[in-house]
């Protein structure tokens, strides 16, 4: 195979001309060979675009937004909307509101929570009760074999939108984590509406 050389300044002008008085075969774009065009600077001598804007040592600089996908369970209760008169919310917050009845959902499963929890909720709003306490527990660390981070504690995250649903979530007023001394990050105050 022969190799191939370049053309000398005469031979390039000789083929241009002959070039010009082709008519091609295909008139497509792929098919035409563009004019050589002025001389790109060898990639040494571009200067990279730098990743970060400049700025002086000691300056602040602004951090990225950062977008929690699992927000922890106790923000998104305080973050919801206050359903409620804001002293008895601040009374029940801070544990000085006693619960009226109780109940506690340890060892079940979530098939055997969910009809306990309607039962007790409707029977509590039904007798007249305004404040129930709801016992979830914290969860137990169970092995992490994933890269997948898991949370602890399905019945603590699932009971929150069971409340929120139907049928109880006509009858549920508000819904907070418990003070410290009704159980913490593992109960839930539950505020039920009059009938």
């Amino acid at each position: 195979m022969a190799r191939r050389r370049t053309l000398r300044p005469e031979e390039e002008e000789l083929w241009r001309a002959v070039a010009r008085t082709a008519r091609p075969l295909h008139d497509h774009p792929l098919f035409h060979k563009p004019e050589r065009a002025v001389a790109e600077p060898p990639p040494a001598l571009i200067k990279p675009k730098p990743r970060m804007a400049p700025f002086r040592l000691g300056e602040a600089v602004e951090k990225p937004e950062r977008r929690d996908l699992m927000p922890v369970l106790g923000q998104t209760l305080t973050a919801a909307p206050l359903q409620m008169d804001a002293k008895t919310h601040g009374k029940m917050t801070r544990g000085k509101l006693v619960p009226e009845a109780r109940i506690d959902l340890h060892g079940m499963t979530l098939a055997e929570a969910h009809p306990e929890l309607i039962r007790f909720v409707l029977n509590a709003q039904g007798a007249g009760l305004r404040l129930v306490l709801v016992i979830t527990g914290k969860g137990r660390p169970g092995p992490d074999t994933g890269p997948i981070p898991q949370r602890l504690g399905a019945l603590r995250h699932q009971v929150p939108q069971w409340l929120r649903q139907s049928p109880l979530g006509p009858a549920v007023l508000q819904v907070t984590e418990a003070h410290l001394k009704h159980g913490g990050a593992g109960a839930y105050y539950v505020y039920l509406r009059r009938r």
